[in-house]
């Protein structure tokens, strides 16, 4: 197996060679037919020259001679080419002869038809009348002087270097993109080895520039945090449903050993108490069983149309006279004449109520005050119940809904199971209702629940 680094660098080398191998041939055959080219309109000009100062001759001499135009054969000679001028009827006046020019080293031969003769011939006018004919004739369609072949090496080298300077930058480049891509990726693989393993602290801290790795980082880092609260809680959890289940369980059986060894006197006060242990145990487990039910798969609403102050409206009362023992001031304000009408099973939403004032008063102290209100906010029905109780801290406010956890010490002396607003969010996330926990230590507590409002 390859790591990322190693992949992702062969990939970019292998991408860039190939792309700059095609345009380095792409480059090359262009520059080679431009270049042809121009050497073909040289020879086309050439040619022409040669013409016109056939004509020049035989204008100033009125005809032809085994000297005519005699001196421009040493500049063919010397270029490679062949001449032949011929007069008006075709008899050769003078003429080069081919193999002479086979094996001159000063001119190179270019082109698929090389060593193969060819020749053109051109017609010689003196008054729009044609006197002669010169036949120009090469061994290549495209002849190459010593500098144009020098030309052409140092095209190619410039081509090859500049192509070898972009690998190698390509390589460089390459190497560095890979980095960045790999750096992050291979941090968070280690991170994530190490959750994987049971070691919840480790984190990521490399930060990248590049958006969608910050992001895994983030979610990566995101997720060891939740693992290890989870972890805590899942600690917790043990020892809180250790706690919970073993406490009632001690008193009765430390309570039945005093009586049956005679310490503690059989009387109804001692059953009586007794019996409130079992109660309690009782409610406990009734509470499991209603969590049970409300996270199970296959739970069963009874959903009807019910106006929400119907349903509160009782709830508040009952809780009026507790708040009242307390000391505490409860009020609720909605408008009689209005019906908060929500899709909703009636009893889930009753208990929903019911735990959320409960823990109201619960946490409340005397002279506390506890305000209730129902309004309606756009399309939805909200229930606020705002206490002046001891607050939540803020670094617990993420796990409330968590089973048993009873955050600190001071809510965790107050009785209770710690699965109370377990059974709100899940009875409400069957609803497809929210609920959201605003509160400061020792400012007590603010909690909203919203509602889908039906007509």
């Amino acid at each position: 197996m390859q790591s990322i680094r190693k992949r992702l660098s062969i990939i970019l080398v292998c991408t860039a060679i190939l792309a700059l191998f095609i345009s380095t041939v792409l480059v090359n055959i262009a520059v080679s037919k431009t270049f042809n080219k121009y050497l073909v309109e040289i020879q086309d000009k050439r040619n022409t020259r040669i013409v016109k100062y056939l004509e020049e001759v035989y204008k100033k001499n009125a005809k032809w001679s085994g000297n005519s135009g005699i001196e421009i054969t040493h500049e063919a000679y010397m270029s490679s080419y062949c001449l032949t001028l011929k007069d008006i009827n075709k008899k050769v006046v003078w003429g080069m002869n081919a193999s002479d020019i086979v094996h001159n080293n000063n001119v190179h031969m270019s082109g698929k038809n090389e060593g193969v003769y060819t020749s053109r011939t051109f017609e010689i006018r003196s008054n729009d009348k044609i006197v002669g004919y010169v036949e120009i004739g090469q061994y290549a369609p495209v002849l190459l002087s010593e500098e144009d072949v020098n030309f052409k090496i140092s095209i190619n080298k410039s081509i090859i270097i500049s192509v070898v300077l972009s690998i190698l930058i390509t390589i460089l480049i390459s190497l560095l993109i890979s980095k960045q891509f790999s750096t992050p990726l291979k941090e968070v693989s280690k991170v994530s080895v190490y959750l994987s393993n049971g070691n919840y602290k480790e984190r990521s801290h490399g930060r990248s520039s590049i958006l969608e790795l910050e992001d895994l980082r983030n979610s990566i880092n995101s997720l060891g945090e939740k693992l290890q609260n989870q972890d805590l809680i899942r600690k917790r959890l043990i020892s809180d449903i250790s706690h919970e289940v073993r406490t009632p369980l001690n008193i009765l059986q430390n309570n039945f050993e005093a009586m049956i060894d005679g310490i503690f006197p059989v009387n109804n006060e001692r059953l009586i108490y007794l019996n409130e242990e079992v109660i309690r145990f009782g409610k406990l487990i009734d509470n499991f069983n209603v969590l049970k039910e409300v996270e199970g798969d296959e739970a069963v609403l009874n959903m009807e149309k019910i106006s929400l102050n119907d349903v509160l409206s009782p709830v508040v009362k009952e809780f009026e006279l507790i708040a009242e023992n307390k000391d505490i001031n409860m009020t609720l304000e909605c408008s009689l004449s209005k019906q908060y009408n929500i899709l909703a099973d009636k009893d889930k939403i009753k208990q929903v109520i019911i735990n959320l004032l409960s823990n109201a008063v619960k946490f409340t102290p005397a002279k506390g005050k506890i305000s209730i209100t129902i309004e309606e906010i756009r399309d939805k029905i909200a229930l606020k119940i705002e206490d002046t109780g001891i607050g939540i801290r803020e670094e617990d406010l993420p796990y409330i809904f968590e089973r048993l956890y009873r955050g600190d010490k001071s809510r965790h002396e107050i009785e209770g199971s710690g699965i109370g607003l377990t059974i709100v969010k899940n009875i409400l996330t069957l609803h497809n209702a929210s609920i959201e926990v605003e509160s400061k230590e020792g400012s007590g507590c603010v909690v909203t629940v919203k509602f889908k409002k039906i007509l």
